[in-house]
């Protein structure tokens, strides 16, 4: 199965945390050809497809919400031989850095480099076998010295992993930024499934928000000015068949096996409840997950913005999360996106969230 063209444009624009504008314009254009859509300053985007009913307002608006940003790396400092020095945009593993091409964003565009580290040959045997720390981590971009370098990196620019998508056996796919060009493609996926079909009984909105890997604040600050009153929260979670993980400890959700529904503490029982039950209606594979407090996702900010947004949540099994090769499978993404517009078509004014 081939890579959907727009995840695939998401997935290799380079846009971290806090500098998602070029992601983020590749999805406005796409969603633009089928909904209203409209931006913020913190970064986020929402496309409203608006609802079929013969009185939309009285039906549940509905939100997906995906975020749009990536891990990454900041210049912090450039030294005198014009090497740069890198801090965390985000959850780095260091390992997963070695020896990795990376492109930086600049004032002029695109600047390839690599991430260099300390040869073995030159290693105290101590240093062989412990893990390389980011400090010891430096981005090479070929400068002759400091001056050179700061003619064009300037200390706050930002990296990115350069990889391009490596389509698997079985449908699968490897890449950087899954988590979570996924979300915000299937928030996109799902808009444009109901616009497709005329729209739904009330007013679907697809969101990417900005800076959820440093914080939550596109979610903040889009529930707080768009107040809709359901939110489905889609991100990647977990993979179980991936070696060294322990399914007695995440639940039982492999690559192949659908969208992972969440229940728990933060999330609203009948929305969970729907979803689950569409799920098994629908013949759409799906596994459960439960968590007893926050979620690690934007439905922790979502939920209780404003007076209250009924949340769910709503995954993609990912193997190798926060790396360059995160790797999941496309008939997931797919069946994430046809289960969430079923629930969309299924909402009406009878339905009454109060709990």
């Amino acid at each position: 199965m081939t890579l959907p063209s727009v995840l695939h444009e998401l997935l290799t624009t380079p846009a971290p945390s806090g500098r998602e504008a070029a992601a983020a314009d590749v999805w406005r254009r796409h969603a633009g050809a089928f909904a209203a859509v409209e931006h913020d300053v913190v970064g986020s985007s929402v496309a409203r497809v608006a609802g079929s009913a013969d009185d939309p307002s009285a039906v549940p608006s509905l939100a997906v919400v995906g975020h749009i940003d990536e891990i990454g790396l900041i210049v912090t400092h450039v030294d005198e031989r014009g090497f740069l020095r890198v801090a965390q945009v985000g959850g780095w593993d260091p390992q997963q850095l070695v020896g990795q091409r990376v492109t930086l964003i600049t004032r002029d565009g695109s600047l390839p480099g690599v991430v260099g580290k300390k040869p073995i040959h030159l290693m105290e045997s101590d240093d062989r076998t412990r893990a390389a720390k980011l400090k010891e981590l430096s981005i090479d971009i070929g400068a002759a010295d400091r001056d050179d370098a700061l003619e064009v990196v300037r200390v706050g620019d930002v990296a990115v992993i350069d990889v391009q998508p490596l389509e698997l056996r079985n449908g699968r796919v490897a890449s950087r930024s899954m988590d979570n060009r996924i979300g915000s493609f299937v928030a996109y996926e799902v808009a444009r499934l109901v616009a497709e079909a005329g729209g739904a009984p009330g007013e679907v909105q697809g969101w990417a928000v900005a800076q959820e890997e440093t914080g939550l604040s596109g979610a903040k600050t889009t529930a707080h000015r768009v107040r809709p009153d359901i939110a489905v929260v889609v991100d990647v979670t977990f993979a179980s068949d991936q070696p060294g993980v322990d399914a007695n400890e995440i639940g039982e959700h492999a690559l192949g096996s659908g969208p992972v529904i969440e229940r728990g503490t933060p999330l609203h029982p009948w929305v969970t409840d729907k979803l689950i039950e569409i799920a098994e209606r629908e013949g759409i594979d799906h596994t459960v997950s439960a968590v007893g407090r926050a979620t690690g996702t934007d439905a922790d900010a979502v939920h209780i913005a404003a007076d209250g947004i009924a949340t769910a949540v709503v995954s993609v099994p990912l193997r190798y999360m926060h790396s360059s090769v995160e790797t999941a499978q496309i008939d997931d993404i797919h069946a994430t996106a046809r289960l969430i517009a079923a629930f969309a078509r299924e909402l009406d004014a009878d339905v009454d969230l109060r709990r």
